[in-house]
């Protein structure tokens, strides 16, 4: 079998759940190339060209490509108070929001999709990095901005103010833990392959929770927060039992926010189901 390309993100929590994996440290008959750790908008924007086998992707941008792609049971990011914030330099009342200038951490990020269903009525969005969103926000270049990954735990030292939680938005309307992020796979490689695949993502992380002092040099490697207590404080948010295992509850939730997207008009109809 030919050898299978992989992109995650460098944020801990990724770098957590792949360490093993990447290191050689799980024994499986599949052959991977060199991961690409990149910005999980870059990742979201090269599923649209189904650029790689297993890739990690924003439930949003699932949504656009269930056809190709289908999600692993392991490795997802979903859980409860740990969604994006929508923050600015000081207070504003959310009723003025349709004339604010707003940041977001690219178009297909699970961010993105939420603030829209949240503030449908804001239209001056700006698409950028998703580090450079608080810099934007604190020097005035934009109004407000909605933040993700180590953002969540630093921006108060920026001086900056929380409008909305938006993951907490969701639960309250929704009953459910908020979908982030999941690792998904190539439908054409076939049933046997993504389930071993699925198999190895499990193992690897099983073994960063067995010893997870050995994968910090890892995270701390490609990590954009270099605090200990950031990194650390990043993968207890936001790996979990549903990064084990996905779970009822959570193929639930994936599935609601997906039809929630279709009824905004911001994800067309699909008839695929989101796991094999």
């Amino acid at each position: 079998m030919k050898p299978l390309s992989l992109g995650f993100s460098p944020c801990p929590n990724d770098t957590f759940i792949f360490h093993g994996m990447v290191h050689g440290m799980v024994e499986t008959p599949l052959v991977f190339h060199q991961p690409l750790l990149e910005d999980v908008e870059t990742l979201n924007t090269w599923a649209m060209e189904s650029r790689l086998d297993v890739t990690k992707l924003s439930v949003h941008a699932l949504g656009h490509v269930l056809d190709d792609y289908c999600v692993l049971s392991a490795g997802s990011a979903l859980g409860r108070g740990c969604g994006p914030l929508l923050v600015a330099a000081r207070p504003l009342d959310i009723a003025g929001a349709e004339s604010w200038k707003v940041a977001i951490p690219g178009k297909y990020t699970t961010a993105s999709m939420l603030f829209q269903m949240f503030a449908p009525q804001c239209s001056d969005i700006v698409e950028m990095r998703f580090e450079r969103i608080m810099s934007a926000v604190a020097k005035g270049d934009v109004d407000a901005g909605v933040i993700i990954h180590e953002s969540r735990f630093t921006y108060e030292q920026d001086g900056l103010v929380c409008l909305q939680d938006l993951g907490q938005w969701w639960e309250q309307t929704s009953s459910q833990p908020i979908p982030l992020g999941c690792i998904a796979a190539r439908r054409d490689l076939g049933r046997e392959t993504i389930n071993e695949i699925d198999r190895v993502v499990k193992a690897s992380l099983e073994l960063a929770y067995g010893d997870p002092h050995d994968c910090l040099p890892y995270i701390r490697k490609h990590s954009q927060e270099i605090d200990e207590k950031v990194v650390q404080d990043h993968i207890e948010w936001y790996v979990n039992e549903y990064s084990l295992e996905l779970g009822e509850e959570g193929r639930q939730a994936v599935a609601t926010f997906l039809q929630r997207g279709r009824e905004a008009g911001i994800l067309l109809q699909s008839n695929a189901r989101i796991m094999l």
